[in-house]
């Protein structure tokens, strides 16, 4: 697949029963694609085969490297949507790090170049949260996956939703230039922003922070595309 060229057929999704990745499978699905959910848990099959999308039961907290380029093999993107879901920090790097980054290695070694990174708006290495508070390992183990995936040469694309919330989708964004304290984003629109990312050229190597807004979401990526591109 060229750099650049984001409309794929093969989509693996890894955290694939998560709330977020469940919308977007459904979405994927909907707009042609051809999808592979990644889960930990077989009980979870029969959900992943409702919204249309195949299901892969792996532990990516414990696979290999080469284990997760075989999984990954014969897709075109690659969507990380897994975490540890907090609480624990051991397993907090355990999945938002170190899986993260195999996950990247894998795609790399399985000849995929599309990446894209379900990430939160802030996550940085200069986050500047204490190490003795709780949010401080998923907030450093986010950052250097954040920053190991720029370092590679895959085709990335990072996003950085605002607090999420379940309320129903609106269709409208807003891209962020800026954080706001009371800023939140609803799932449905993160799902949408990820088809929209997929299916838009240009958003290769942009961190893309938004929250819900008045701009219809396609609009809005495109245009955040174009501004990178000069077109």
């Amino acid at each position: 697949m060229r750099e650049g060229v984001i409309h794929v057929a093969r989509i693996a999704v890894i955290g694939g029963h998560g709330k977020i990745a469940m919308r977007a499978e459904r979405l994927l699905v909907a707009d042609g694609h051809e999808v592979t959910a990644i889960i930990r848990n077989p009980d979870q099959v029969a959900d992943i085969e409702a919204t249309g999308a195949t299901a892969k039961v792996a532990d990516i907290e414990s696979i290999s490297t080469t284990v997760f380029t075989d999984i990954l093999e014969g897709h075109d993107a690659v969507v990380w949507s897994a975490g540890a879901g907090g609480g624990n920090p051991t397993r907090t790097f355990a999945v938002d790090r170190d899986a993260a980054i195999r996950s990247m290695d894998a795609t790399a070694a399985a000849a995929i170049d599309r990446y894209v990174m379900i990430s939160y708006s802030g996550a940085s290495l200069h986050h500047g949260v204490p190490m003795d508070n709780p949010f401080f390992s998923y907030a450093q183990a986010k950052a250097e996956a954040d920053d190991y995936l720029r370092h590679t040469a895959l085709a990335w694309t990072i996003l950085g939703p605002s607090k999420l919330t379940d309320d129903p989708g609106s269709g409208t964004i807003r891209i962020a230039t800026e954080r706001w304290d009371d800023a939140q984003v609803s799932r449905d629109n993160v799902a949408a922003v990820i088809v929209a990312v997929i299916d838009t050229p240009g958003t290769v190597h942009l961190d893309i922070a938004f929250d819900d807004g008045d701009q219809p979401i396609r609009e809005a990526i495109t245009e955040v595309a174009s501004k990178t591109t000069g077109s």
